[in-house]
C-alpha cells in the first residue's frame, strides 16, 4: 500500500507555513511565505498526493514548536520523527549530520563534507543537499553557511536574507549579501523575505 501524505497550513510571526507528514514522520516543511496559497502551492509541488487535514497531536506539537521558533523561542527539533523520502546515500549522511546542529550552532559546507570523510570538492554536494532539503528548519540547513563568513545560498522565500534572519533569531549574526540589482519584480512575482 502506498504511503499517504497529509498537510496543514498555519501562520507564524514570519508568515504562512505548510507542513506535510506521513505515518513515518514530517515529510515536508515550507518555510514562511507571504500568504497561505503560496505556502500551499510550494508544499503540493513537493507532495502532489497530499491531502489537507487537521494535524494529529504529534504533528500539532511540531506546528506549535515552529510557531514558537519564529516567535524567537529556543526550540530543539532533533527528536522530531521525519520521513525524508528516498535520498542519495551521501545526502542521507549530510541530513543526519546537520540534524545534530543545535540552536545557534553553525558550520560550513566544507566542514560538513570533511566531517563525513569527504574531500573539499564535496562542499558543493553538501550545498546541493541543503538546497534540496525537504524539511528545512527541522533539518536545520539554515545553520550551514559558506566559507569565510559568507551566508551561502538559501532556497526559501527571501533567499539569504531570510537565512540571515533565522540565524539572527538564534543569536548568530552573519551579513547576507545584498541581492543583485535588477528590475523591480512584477506584483504577481514579488518574493518577500520573512516578515519579522
Amino acid at each position: 500500500m502506498a504511503k499517504r501524505n497529509h498537510y496543514h497550513l498555519f501562520e507564524t510571526a514570519a508568515g504562512f507555513v505548510a507542513i506535510g507528514w506521513s505515518d513515518a514522520g514530517i515529510s515536508a516543511l515550507r518555510l514562511p511565505a507571504a500568504n497561505a496559497l503560496e505556502a500551499e502551492r510550494a508544499l503540493i509541488r513537493r507532495l502532489p498526493d497530499a491531502v489537507q487535514t487537521e494535524p494529529p497531536p504529534p504533528v500539532q506539537s511540531v506546528v506549535d514548536a515552529v510557531v514558537r521558533y519564529f516567535a524567537g523561542e529556543t526550540i530543539d527539533f532533533s527528536a522530531t520523527p521525519i520521513d525524508m523520502g528516498e535520498q542519495a546515500p551521501f545526502f542521507q549522511k549530510v541530513y543526519a549530520f546537520v540534524r545534530g546542529l543545535v540552536w545557534s550552532e553553525t558550520t560550513t559546507y566544507g566542514a560538513v563534507a570533511k566531517a563525513l570523510g569527504a574531500g573539499p570538492e564535496f562542499a558543493r554536494d553538501v550545498g546541493q543537499a541543503m538546497a534540496n532539503n525537504p524539511i528545512p528548519l527541522i533539518v536545520p540547513c539554515h545553520r550551514v553557511t559558506g566559507a569565510g563568513g559568507r551566508i551561502g545560498g538559501f532556497s526559501a522565500p527571501g533567499g539569504s536574507i531570510s537565512k540571515a534572519r533565522m540565524l539572527e533569531l538564534e543569536g548568530v549574526v552573519i551579513e547576507a549579501a545584498p541581492a543583485p540589482k535588477r528590475a523591480a519584480p512584477r506584483k504577481d512575482e514579488a518574493q518577500a523575505g520573512f516578515d519579522f
